[in-house]
């Protein structure tokens, strides 16, 4: 354990940060799930709905620092192109 006083504060900050961090990748992976199950199930109309939350979701998290901007540009082309390509 840290005994000097500004290392403490680090542990407590970090701590927040990841707890932050891990609530915003979760909301993304959901978000992604979804859109995901809707391509499976060949539905292009939620799928298409899906994909535009999705989307939000995903350059939120880039925002904010959790995803870096290319693995945002990554993810949301991916799920644009199954999307897609059930149409």
């Amino acid at each position: 354990m840290a005994n000097i006083k500004s290392a403490k504060k680090r542990i407590l900050v970090n701590e927040t940060k990841a707890a932050r961090n891990k609530a915003i990748k979760s909301k993304v992976k959901t978000c992604v799930k979804k859109v995901e199950t809707a391509v499976a199930n060949k539905d292009a109309a939620a799928a298409a709905e899906a994909l535009k939350i999705a989307t939000i979701e995903i350059n939120k998290a880039g925002s904010k620092g959790v995803y870096h901007k290319n693995t945002c540009s990554r993810k949301i082309s991916r799920l644009a192109k199954a999307v897609n390509g059930i149409a």
